[in-house]
């Protein structure tokens, strides 16, 4: 599975790829894991997508919550709805955790489609301003009560990692595609 998130977020000068698999080994290793399914083809496991711990830090109280990363589909495999079945998988997987809120940072065009919405419009708020509004999204698992809004924070693997947000060229390129100055 190492190897599908590697090539599904490419192998970059930057080592991004490496990266996110890097981060996705120390999950694993961790207490952050909530849930993981894969896509196998022939075999082979082609998809890969993540659930793992975060929390709301609501005024009220913490709230254990969960996050969707990383979504993996080998190149080869792109395309064909493997990626839409395994964020169907991992929602499911978040809702029988009974965690009330999934959240993520993606493209909304792609997740938008697949029932996340913009966590602004919710009350919550990225972990970093390096997160551009429209890419930080969430599903709501449960009803959300009044109080329940405040930032979402994530477990320090992902700050170690440097896996929150986007720093520039990329954050610039992001905010510029999504008409964000």
């Amino acid at each position: 599975m190492l190897r599908v998130i590697r090539a599904a977020f490419g192998a970059d000068e930057a080592g991004h790829g490496d990266q996110v698999a890097d981060l996705w080994a120390e999950v694993r290793a961790g207490e952050h894991l909530l849930a993981e399914r894969v896509a196998v083809v022939g075999g082979e496991v082609v998809g890969h997508v993540g659930v793992s711990h975060c929390w709301i830090d609501a005024r009220r109280e913490l709230v254990d919550a969960c996050m969707l990363s990383p979504l993996s589909t080998s190149p080869e495999h792109q395309g064909v709805g493997i990626g839409t079945a395994l964020v169907a998988a991992a929602v499911e997987a978040a809702r029988d955790l009974g965690r009330p809120m999934m959240f993520l940072e993606g493209d909304p065009a792609f997740y938008g489609a697949r029932g996340f919405e913009p966590a602004s419009s919710y009350g919550f708020e990225a972990p970093t301003p390096r997160v551009p509004a429209p890419a930080f999204q969430v599903v709501p698992l449960a009803e959300q009560p009044d109080w329940m809004t405040g930032r979402v924070v994530y477990p320090d693997v992902w700050w170690r990692h440097d896996s929150t947000g986007l720093r520039d060229p990329r954050l610039a390129d992001i905010e510029a595609a999504l008409g964000i100055s």
